[in-house]
Order: structure tokens, then sequence, then C-alpha cells
């Protein structure tokens, strides 16, 4: 067993309670083996390993993985997240709680500013009302 399995299966046995309508995984092919059928027995889903073509050569966009991909560039285009800046894992999950927000927010409404769209989201008046028209462009 590697360390790679058994930080997968630290990770994994909380998501059972916190996820369970979850089906399926998808993984890098460094989780192939023994965590498949771990994942299958704890988990009830299934463990997908997406594998590089054994016939490819030079660059190939890999299945799904893109997808984790998109998110990590999107991520680190916050300063914050650019590097390992915070002391605790709670604090850096938050940052990311925050740019994950803000991304959603820019496509909810991608001409206010994002001060903003948040307060007309938040405050349910996202609808055109009139203070959403009163307030302008910002909130400062």
């Amino acid at each position: 067993m590697s360390k790679t399995t058994d930080g997968a299966k630290a990770v994994l046995g909380p998501v059972a309670a916190l996820c369970p309508r979850l089906e399926r995984i998808w993984a890098d092919g460094s989780y192939a083996g023994e965590l498949v059928q771990c994942v299958a027995s704890v988990l009830h889903c299934v463990l997908e390993i997406v594998k590089r073509s054994d016939d490819a050569q030079g660059f190939v966009v890999l299945p799904h993985r893109w997808i984790v991909e998109r998110t990590f560039a999107w991520l680190g285009k916050f300063r914050r997240l650019s590097k390992d800046y915070e002391r605790t894992t709670a604090s850096g999950e938050a940052w990311i709680d925050v740019a994950m927000i803000h991304l959603m927010v820019r496509r909810l409404a991608p001409n206010l500013s994002f001060i903003h769209a948040l307060w007309c989201i938040l405050s349910d008046r996202g609808s055109g009302g009139g203070d959403t028209a009163r307030m302008g462009k910002g909130v400062r």
C-alpha cells in the first residue's frame, strides 16, 4: 500500500456521509489497484481510473482531467491562492470557497461589480428591483 493510497482512503472516509448521492469518482492512474475495491466497498460507488493511451505521443487531453486542471487554473488566478500562504487547512479551504463564490457570482451577474452582484444575490434583490437600479455600478 502506497502513501497515495493511504491518503486517498483518509480523504474518502468522510465523503460517504457528506455525499450520499456520489456515484462515480475519476482518479489518476496512480490510484489503480486496491483503492478501486476499497471505494466500491466503503462508498458504494465506482472509482474510474483515467489513463493515458499507450499509443499516444506528445500532449493528449485526457477525458475528465481537463476539468480539474481548468479549476486549478481558475483558482491560481487569485493572488492568495497562487502560493500556499495559509497556516491552517481550514483557512486555505475558506479562501478556495471565497474564490469559487467569486467565480460563480461573476458568471451569474457578469456586468456588475463583485460586491454589488454578491449583495444582490444574498439580499434576494437580483430580480432587477428598485434598489438594484439605484445602486449603480457597484458598492463602495
